[in-house]
């Protein structure tokens, strides 16, 4: 499943193969779905209206790897330059294994496992993938805000289990998205390209309040395919807010460029 090993890559690079600022954590509640439904347009509204006002975001993490044929737990230092760009460190004992710069024109990423990097824009990435990618859709998925923008197409809305759900349909993709109605916040992202028996699942279980911003406690992320079924468990151990960062990034010599076809 090109697309999705792409989207995780650019997170985790698997598929290729805190500080002063720390503020009150605590977890938002569960809340009972109200009897009068909101318009999808309010509900959108009512989640965009959550604040995310941070320059920057340092997040060390944990991580757990698994599909059909393996199982690994690794760490990652995530860095994030909001609406600039991104840097993913890797790490295996200690040992930084693969890195990842992600900017609003460009991916890039070296592993050490097979010595090889890459260097593309979205477009060429895009295209391999047969669908759209981009940095906001990464940067969205690690915030816990839906991968796209809900402000530009239309959606029909429902409740279910306790969660309003805004559903669209577009060249025959399949996009939902859940929200708990106390705060609007996302729950559950899926896509699903049934002609392609592709489907793609981001759920998260907790956030917690920080003074500048609402964000998830980690993420699980479900891909499946026809060959088998990849997952990625994430716990964000600590988030640090507006530090200065460095995104210090250089491919070490000698190691082998892919290229997409």
């Amino acid at each position: 499943m090109k697309y999705w090993i792409v989207i995780i890559a650019a997170l985790f690079l698997t598929s290729c193969k805190t500080k002063a600022g720390m503020v009150n954590t605590n977890s938002v509640t569960p809340y009972v779905v109200d009897e009068n439904e909101l318009t999808s347009k309010k509900v959108i509204e009512n989640h965009y209206n959550n604040k995310r006002d941070f320059s920057t975001l340092y997040i060390r993490s944990s991580a757990k790897y698994r599909d059909d044929r393996q199982s690994q737990n690794i760490s990652a230092e995530i860095k994030i330059k909001k609406d600039e760009k991104i840097l993913v460190s890797i790490r295996f004992l200690g040992i930084t294994m693969a890195k990842a710069l992600i900017t609003p024109k460009e991916v890039k990423y070296y592993e050490k496992i097979n010595g090889t990097y890459f260097e593309g824009d979205y477009a060429s990435l895009s295209e391999w993938l047969g669908t759209d990618l981009d940095f906001a859709k990464i940067q969205n998925m690690l915030l816990g805000q839906p991968i796209d923008d809900l402000t530009q197409q239309k959606y029909l809305s429902e409740v279910t289990d306790s969660f309003y759900k805004l559903n669209a349909t577009v060249n025959k993709t399949e996009k939902s998205f859940f929200f708990e109605s106390k705060n609007y916040l996302l729950k559950k992202q899926e896509v699903v390209q049934p002609e392609k028996e592709r489907a793609f699942t981001v759920n998260y279980s907790e956030f917690k309040t920080f003074a500048t911003a609402i964000l998830p406690a980690g993420l699980f992320i479900n891909a499946t395919q026809k060959k088998g079924k990849t997952e990625i468990a994430i716990d964000y151990n600590s988030v640090t807010f507006n530090e200065e960062l460095s995104f210090p990034y250089s491919v070490p010599d000698g190691y082998d460029r892919i290229f997409i076809n």
